[in-house]
């Protein structure tokens, strides 16, 4: 996973960085018991989501290198057949 760099880019960071913020929001109105503040944390994870994704549709995300793709078997000739 090393060599890979997954998640070593500008809206991977962007992304976590806020989605943490807002942790740390919700949990400080948690112990305050206030449910509105809870929610707005709550509010600000989803934003580092929104975020990060955003960032990575405008080209600053981990690129794709691989797809996944089925591939078909290939084909055999019958014995004898000339090309």
């Amino acid at each position: 996973m090393a060599g890979s760099s997954h998640g070593h880019t500008p809206a991977a960071w962007t992304g976590v960085i806020i989605a943490f913020i807002g942790f740390c929001v919700s949990g400080a109105f948690m112990v305050m018991a206030d449910p509105l503040g809870f929610w707005a944390g709550m509010v600000i994870v989803l934003l580092g989501g929104v975020v990060g994704m955003a960032m990575r549709a405008a080209g600053l995300g981990q690129p794709k290198t691989g797809t996944a793709s089925v591939s078909t078997p290939p084909v055999r000739e019958a014995v004898g057949a000339e090309s």
